[in-house]
């Protein structure tokens, strides 16, 4: 639950900014307002978190597929300077960095699709899952693999092979197998009462 004057206290705001950031929350699905019972962070089902990554994964397949096929050459270089980038923070270890370029990777490859409405929607449904992809991102290996499928979609891309740019970012963002246990055993050592 989260209340309106302990958050006003804390952040040293009116409640009126409050209000409206619950509101904005609340629009991305983050928050649930429940009337009399105040404002609750949303919980999500894991059968709902598998159809949400189901659904990022097929997004960000468009997203990939128009790129491929609408990307300009210095949107192209923007996702190659961003991908060397990644490499460079793979091999120094610099693994809070890597997640942080590896979100702007995702927001250029958004923009190289050259779409407005279906690159706003991913981005908003990516805010959801962006917490439980954290949990993944941070599993061993799983940076080394995130490199390769970013250098499959990217090959895809300056191919202009849209087929493959949207097979490649499909199975970068599917949870498969190992990733759907990783992720399923990271939720459940965080739930409370968890040794």
């Amino acid at each position: 639950r989260l209340d309106e004057a302990e958050l006003s206290e804390r952040f040293q705001v009116s409640r009126t900014p409050v209000r409206e950031a619950l509101k904005a929350l609340a629009g991305t699905g983050l928050v649930e307002i429940r009337g009399r019972q105040g404002v609750c962070v949303a919980s999500v089902s894991l059968p709902t978190l598998i159809e949400m990554f189901q659904m990022m994964a097929v997004m960000e397949g468009l997203c990939a597929k128009f790129a491929a096929r609408r990307a300009t050459p210095p949107q192209k270089q923007h996702l190659a300077a961003l991908h060397e980038q990644l490499t460079q923070l793979l091999a120094s270890g610099d693994h809070s960095r890597f997640y942080d370029v590896n979100q702007d990777f995702h927001d250029a490859l958004y923009v190289a699709s050259n779409t407005q409405y279906l690159a706003e929607q991913t981005r908003s449904l990516r805010k959801r899952v962006r917490v439980y992809r954290r949990y993944v991102t941070f599993q061993p290996g799983r940076m080394a693999a995130t490199s390769g499928e970013h250098g499959a979609s990217l090959a895809a891309i300056e191919k202009n092979d849209s087929a493959a740019a949207f097979a490649a970012a499909v199975d970068h963002v599917s949870l498969l197998e190992d990733d759907m246990v990783d992720l399923i055993a990271a939720l459940s050592a965080n739930e409370p009462g968890s040794p």
